[in-house]
C-alpha cells in the first residue's frame, strides 16, 4: 500500500488563508486614506500653472509674474536685440545654447525665463549689464539679450521654464 507525503488540506488551512486574506483587505482599507490625504490639494494643483496676458506689452518691454514662488521674466525683445543674440558665438559661451534653443519656435520675439541669478539665488535687474540683458548686482553676473550667461560669477544661464503659448498673447507657464 502506498502512501502519499501530501498533506491533506483540512478546515483549520482554508480558516488560516481566509483570515490572513480579509486581514490584508482590511489593512489596505484603514492604509488608503492615509496615504490619499498625501495628495497635493487643489490650492498646490492650482499654482503648479499660470498664464500670462501678454497683450498690453509693447516692443522693448517686460513683465514680471510669479509662479511657484519665482519671479518669471517675459520680455517682448526688439529685432536688434534678437540680432544680438543670435550673432553671438555660441562656442565662446560658458553655458552654450542657442538663442533658438530659449525660445518657442515662430515666437523668438518672446523670451520667457525664471529670473533668478544662478549664482546665488539673487534676482536680476532687466535692461542692464555690458551685453543689455540682465544684471545681478549681488555678485556681478552679466546676461545677455536671451538670458545667456557671459560675464561674472554664475555658472549657468537663466533658467527657462516649461511654457507654451496658448495663443499669439497667453501664454501658460508650468
Amino acid at each position: 500500500m502506498a502512501t502519499s507525503d501530501k498533506a491533506e488540506h483540512t478546515r483549520r488551512d482554508f480558516l488560516y488563508i481566509a483570515t490572513g486574506a480579509f486581514g490584508a483587505v482590511g489593512a489596505a482599507a484603514l492604509a488608503w486614506p492615509f496615504i490619499d490625504q498625501m495628495n497635493p490639494d487643489a490650492s498646490a494643483l492650482a499654482l503648479a500653472s499660470i498664464e500670462v496676458d501678454v497683450s498690453s506689452l509693447e516692443e522693448g518691454q517686460g513683465i514680471v509674474a510669479k509662479w511657484r514662488g519665482k519671479p518669471i521674466f517675459i520680455r517682448y525683445r526688439t529685432q536688434a536685440e534678437i540680432d544680438a543674440a543670435k550673432a553671438v558665438d555660441v562656442a565662446s559661451l560658458r553655458d552654450p545654447q542657442t538663442d533658438v534653443e530659449r525660445t518657442k519656435p515662430g515666437k523668438e520675439q518672446w523670451l520667457v525665463q525664471i529670473g533668478i541669478c544662478t549664482h546665488l539665488g539673487c534676482v536680476p535687474l532687466g535692461e542692464s549689464g555690458d551685453y543689455e540683458g540682465w544684471f545681478c548686482p549681488c555678485h556681478g553676473s552679466h546676461y545677455d539679450t536671451a538670458g545667456r550667461i557671459r560675464k561674472g560669477p554664475a555658472p549657468l544661464n537663466l533658467e527657462i521654464p516649461p511654457y507654451e503659448f496658448l495663443s499669439d498673447t497667453v501664454i501658460k507657464i508650468g
